[in-house]
């Protein structure tokens, strides 16, 4: 059984990471359920363990080091931040690889259901769509798992301000750019997109 939670105000970047902490700690010891945590964040930059120092173009927000996988990346109000807190070993034979593989479909099956045709690109890890200037990035994924449990998660780009990830080189990748829903024309809530994430969750 998964417990859903939901935020409605901001969640600061350093709150979340030690309610991951507990929680993680909790389901490896079998005294909390997993989690699935809905939230946004301020305006903020992290890096991952793969960062490298010249992506960060302009410390426009704060910046946090993180366990994570991956490279830098922005969160901030309007893009969905869904962390994923669940038991690998009660899921079969424990896999990093296609747990980021079912966090992939699950974001692309959700996003279908708006109208919006996301896909995997090789060699680039996230959710991508075609867009009339090109390929560009809806979602993002960066994982961490302690004991087979996972932490960290997927952001999804609803209507954030785009211009705020003008400060990083987006996950290393500078020659695609970033979308959301509305930037494509998907007059799409955050209550929307829960209930489109819930409804699709492979758990």
């Amino acid at each position: 059984m998964v417990e859903w939670k939901k935020s409605g105000s901001p969640v600061g970047y350093e709150e979340a990471l030690a309610f991951m902490d507990a929680r993680v700690a909790a389901i490896h010891e079998g005294k909390a359920p997993e989690c699935v945590w809905l939230l946004e964040h301020p305006p903020l930059y992290t890096a991952g363990t793969s960062a490298k120092g010249a992506d960060l173009l302009e410390r426009r927000f704060p910046v946090f080091e993180t366990g994570r996988g991956g490279e830098y990346t922005y969160h901030g109000p309007g893009q969905r931040v869904a962390y994923v807190m669940v038991d690998l070993k009660k899921r079969g034979a424990p896999d990093i690889k296609k747990y980021v593989c079912d966090l992939e479909r699950w974001i692309i099956g959700t996003l279908d259901g708006f109208g919006v045709k996301g896909h995997c690109a090789e060699g680039r890890i996230g959710v991508w769509v075609n867009t009339p200037t090109g390929e560009k990035k809806i979602a993002a994924i960066g994982v961490r798992v302690r004991h087979w449990v996972t932490l960290h998660g997927v952001s999804i780009n609803v209507n954030p301000d785009l211009s705020h990830y003008n400060g990083i080189v987006p996950c290393g990748i500078s020659e695609y750019g970033v979308t959301s829903l509305k930037d494509l024309g998907i007059d799409a809530t955050m209550d929307d997109l829960d209930a489109a994430l819930k409804k699709n969750f492979f758990g």
